[in-house]
């Protein structure tokens, strides 16, 4: 990689380039970012999507109801489960068995985190624990805080030399449904997006008791002798379809921009501050040789992976919040999937 590609910051000391803001870390390389060096297609790619999903997240506060506000909600902790259950615990550490359907259910949900394919998510996080917090770490914040949260997944060439070699997904690659994953990822979201945006209809029609009343009105006009009835009632009628039609378009758009693009913006980020925070603030219980940290408001918003320390001293564990406080809200899922028979061979 040339030297070039590399901005040292003002002021720094020789092979340092400071620390982050509050913390201990001392960042020791900086990696130019967005100009300097070569963007690939893969990265065109990510970034494309990734403000594109931004954009529908500002354009969400224009088109706010309660209804929406819960089913983006309960959409994004089941999307949040399967990065958290599936990619992370499930595909990545093997912490325990699921029957294969629920294995690939809750993979899939993972799919519409939009945060790539399961081999490709598993393969950069199996480097992460390998190389932590060295040169060869895709993602740590001693390139920088910016870079460790989400600036590595512009730069598809630097990642494969650090991440490049045998692969260590060889379990996920011989299976044709994550190969099929793969080869269509970005496909799924868009569809999701796609149901999302039409299921918005839908969803402001169900149990809308003014639809029938239309249709009863319609009905009656056929019966109705009185001209100047007939026209009130279709005047009525008229304000009450531009009304209507005006709520649907309200909520479909609501839905789309809510439940398609805060859905995922707000999994990016939770995902993106396990990589920066846990390894930059928070205690270290645990003498893992590398930087992560247990952050306990971390792990309220991740349901759990802020329990970051614990983690790197168990790799396979499924439990991260090991002490009885250390709320860990997909170890709780785990185990309840567990007493219902679903889930086997928890280490």
């Amino acid at each position: 990689m040339a030297d070039d590609e590399y901005a040292p910051l003002s002021g720094a000391d020789p092979g340092s380039f400071g620390k982050i803001l509050l913390s201990d870390v001392v960042v020791r390389r900086r990696r130019r970012v967005f100009w300097g060096r070569k963007w690939n297609s893969l990265d065109i790619e990510n970034a494309v999507g990734i403000l594109a999903m931004h954009v529908l997240c500002f354009c969400a506060p224009f088109y706010f109801t309660w209804t929406l506000f819960w089913v983006a909600y309960g959409l994004s902790v089941v999307t949040g489960l399967g990065i958290t259950l599936s990619y992370h615990r499930n595909l990545s550490h093997r912490s325990f068995k699921l029957p294969k359907w629920l294995e690939y259910f809750f993979a899939y949900c993972g799919v519409q985190a939009l945060q790539r394919d399961p081999i490709y998510w598993v393969s950069i996080h199996r480097h992460h624990h390998q190389f932590c917090d060295s040169e060869r770490d895709p993602h740590s914040p001693t390139e920088g805080f910016w870079f460790s949260h989400m600036f590595w997944l512009f730069d598809a060439n630097y990642i494969t030399e650090k991440c490049g070699g045998p692969s260590n997904v060889e379990d996920l690659e011989k299976q044709p449904f994550y190969k099929f994953m793969q080869d269509t990822y970005f496909l799924h979201p868009i569809a999701f997006g796609v149901l999302l945006y039409a299921g918005g209809i839908s969803l402001s029609c169900m149990g809308n008791a003014r639809l029938l009343t239309l249709f009863y009105q319609v009905f009656l006009y056929k019966y109705e002798s009185n001209p100047t009835m007939v026209a009130v009632q279709c005047n009525m009628l008229s304000s009450k379809l531009t009304a209507l039609f005006g709520e649907l378009r309200y909520h479909y758009y609501g839905s789309f921009f809510r439940n398609l693009g805060v859905r995922i913006v707000l999994v990016f980020h939770i995902t993106w501050l396990v990589n920066s925070v846990s390894h930059i603030w928070g205690k270290q219980a645990w003498n893992t040789g590398d930087l992560s940290r247990n952050n306990w408001w971390l792990a309220l918003l991740t349901i759990g992976e802020g329990w970051h320390n614990n983690h790197h001293a168990f790799a396979y564990s499924a439990k991260h919040g090991l002490e009885w406080w250390q709320i860990d809200i997909t170890w709780y899922v785990i185990r309840f999937l567990q007493a219902i028979g679903l889930a086997t061979d928890l280490k």
